[in-house]
């Protein structure tokens, strides 16, 4: 079967649906054979292409991550991302859950931090975001909805782009903290690149991470693949990677969203997209926690207290109103662990590697969420500690 690209401005010609072929020529059963052969050979291409001999200069772990840290921030490219964290379904997190949970395949360029563009691939058609220095755009092939984001995120959930290589990979580093250890890995292709790799343990045992392993392009230090560990020691929890990237000369028509006939258009403001987040309320948080200090969170993000250090940092934060006891009732029905809390009642949901605490103190007005890479004995410190304040 092939495979048709939605892109704003294109429409199928719908006066071909009702068309019906009677007989199959032999000829037609072969053009079906080689699709069926390629698709075939795409699904077998990573494969292949792993087990293909690497052989590439050895390169010293630090000057490796040195590298990535500085690698181009122009590309392009196909990626996958493979997430098995087995995050229950709850209300106002269904995209994370989905992206979380399942393949993710995308399409990326990318001119600089904040100049790119990231296609969603699903079966039906594709759901694509733009981000420029001004703003952001989301188009969706189904609807054929063009929306202008306003506006900053106050606290905004996990989408593909975070997932892609080099994104993750940057970010990982960055967080991993002065305490982690590095160390290098074999080679391997990737895309058809011989990469290098370096492998990064936390160095606190809080936290759920085990290791992450990374391998990018030598010369350039560009991510090419990531994978991320839970502590039982199977399969990663996360693996990301590229199947085709490239450099990639930055072109305004490939990163700018265009109207074609047809298309609707609307603006939505950057609060509304953040599902159950977008209920945040106001509080003052203590400066420790289960004896991890309060970071210095961004202007504009006061709502969102973070705490501790490297890949075990957790975040806490209120979501107010009634939409806090239905995250706590959905916690529950989906396999929720309910705790013992002196001052308050809360449940525990744990996965490969995000452990979570909704906590409902019973002298406050609104219900904390506690997440994050650490263990669960961990956070049911902090959340007694946060029932036992004076709300």
């Amino acid at each position: 079967m092939a495979c048709i690209r939605y892109r704003p401005g294109y429409r199928l010609d719908r006066s071909a649906r009702g068309a019906a072929v009677s007989v199959v020529s032999g000829q037609t059963r072969r053009r079906w054979a080689l699709v069926a052969g390629g698709v075939a050979l795409l699904c077998l291409l990573p494969v292949v292409d792993s087990a293909l001999p690497v052989t590439v200069p050895r390169l010293p772990v630090s000057q490796l991550r040195a590298r990535i840290l500085n690698s181009p921030r122009s590309y392009a490219g196909y990626v996958e991302s493979n997430a098995t964290f087995g995050l229950p379904a709850l209300s106002g997190f269904g995209s994370v859950t989905s992206l979380l949970d399942g393949v993710t395949r995308m399409r990326v360029w990318q001119a600089s931090s904040d100049r790119w563009r990231v296609d969603v691939l699903t079966d039906v058609g594709e759901h694509d975001t733009y981000q420029t220095p001004h703003g952001s755009y989301i188009w969706d092939s189904g609807t054929e909805l063009l929306t202008e984001v306003l506006g900053r995120y106050p606290v905004r959930l996990p989408r593909a782009a975070d997932l892609v290589p080099p994104s993750l990979a940057l970010r990982l580093l960055h967080e991993a903290g002065p305490r982690a250890r590095v160390s290098e890995l074999p080679a391997r292709r990737v895309a058809g690149v011989a990469a290098v790799g370096l492998r990064l343990i936390p160095g606190d045992p809080a936290s759920t991470v085990e290791h992450i392993d990374i391998w990018a392009e030598p010369d350039s230090g560009l991510p090419l693949q990531v994978e991320v560990f839970g502590r039982d020691n199977g399969q990663p929890a996360l693996e990301t990677q590229f199947l085709q990237v490239s450099s990639w000369h930055p072109s305004a028509a490939v990163l700018t969203p265009q109207r074609g006939p047809g298309t609707a258009f609307t603006q939505t403001d950057a609060a509304d997209l953040s599902g159950a987040l977008g209920d945040l309320g106001p509080v003052i948080l203590p400066g420790t926690l289960a004896g991890r200090a309060r970071l210095t969170t961004p202007i504009g993000f006061g709502q969102v207290g973070i705490y501790g250090q490297g890949l075990a940092t957790f975040a806490v934060l209120q979501v107010s109103g009634s939409t806090g006891l239905r995250l706590i009732s959905a916690a529950r029905y989906d396999g929720g662990v309910s705790i013992k809390v002196r001052h308050g009642t809360g449940v525990v949901v744990s996965t490969r590697l995000i452990t979570a605490v909704l906590l409902h103190p019973n002298a406050a007005s609104g219900t904390f969420v506690l997440a994050g890479f650490v263990d669960r004995r961990l956070l049911e410190r902090a959340a007694t500690q946060l029932a036992a304040e004076p709300w």
